[in-house]
């Protein structure tokens, strides 16, 4: 079983989850249910689906996790742009996470393929 902690794009996503929850506890009241829990729901789930695969035993089920990771990564970044088209957020902030989740997309798809590739060899 993998340490998923200390994979670079774990401390990343896990950092990430403190900034979306700082960001987000400035929405409007009426968005409390709405747009705030779903973005902090996509934002701690990435590292979550990472520590659930990393526990799974298999390079395959580990992978799974991944790609639910990476979903969940594509998801935060478009709650962000959302959020500041409707002006919960300026543009600075919208870019600056949107660059850091962008990176943890990238580190995720490196790692899906490490693990496809580890995947066939063990087959």
């Amino acid at each position: 079983m993998p340490d998923i902690w200390k994979y670079d794009v774990f401390k990343l996503a896990d950092r990430l989850v403190l900034d979306v929850y700082r960001l987000t506890s400035h929405f409007p009241d009426d968005e409390r249910f709405g747009l705030t829990a779903q973005m902090r729901r996509a934002a701690y789930s990435i590292p979550m689906n990472l520590v659930e695969g990393a526990s799974r035993g298999s390079t395959k089920d580990f992978n799974r996790f991944v790609l639910m990771a990476n979903g969940s990564c594509d998801e935060i970044r478009y709650q962000l742009h959302l959020a500041c088209q409707l002006g919960y957020i300026d543009q600075r902030a919208h870019l600056e996470l949107a660059r850091e989740y962008e990176k943890v997309r990238m580190m995720l798809t490196k790692l899906s393929a490490s693990l496809r590739r580890r995947a066939t060899v063990a087959e």
